[in-house]
């Protein structure tokens, strides 16, 4: 799951990241990079193409990346121990308590703004969720 919390320092920060990371898991193109980054930040943000085609650019520049023949960016050694090396130690999920509350209400938030047609098909696991959570509280 993606975390926003580095984004205060400015996107190119995070888009770096994002890029790094979806490359990771297999080679993309500019496009789909930028799906990607949309579908993992569950539609708060697409980037466009004005930011992610320079930073591609960029580290290409840097050997962090490759653009093959198929014309779709290939990661690295370097760009892969980049990835590994800083986007979850910066980027990691939440460390205390109080920070998963928070982030727990936030996805609380974003349900609520889908509204229940959109999160119906996941009934049964918001339930079990739910119900977990009762539990905790029980005593």
């Amino acid at each position: 799951m993606w975390q926003f919390a580095n984004f205060a320092r400015g996107p190119q920060k995070g888009l770096k990241r994002f890029v790094l990371t979806s490359l990771q898991q297999s080679p993309k193109n500019g496009v789909e990079l930028m799906d990607d980054i949309e579908k993992q930040s569950y539609g708060f943000w697409r980037p466009s193409p004005g930011s992610i085609y320079p930073l591609l650019d960029t580290l290409s520049r840097d050997g962090m990346v490759v653009k093959q023949t198929d014309g779709k960016y290939h990661l690295t050694e370097k760009g892969s121990k980049e990835e590994e090396g800083q986007f979850w130690p910066r980027m990691g999920g939440p460390t205390t308590v109080d920070q998963m509350v928070a982030e727990m209400g936030t996805y609380v938030s974003y349900f609520e703004d889908l509204g229940r047609e959109k999160i119906s098909a996941f009934a049964t696991e918001l339930d079990g969720i739910r119900d977990r959570i009762a539990k905790l509280l029980e005593k």
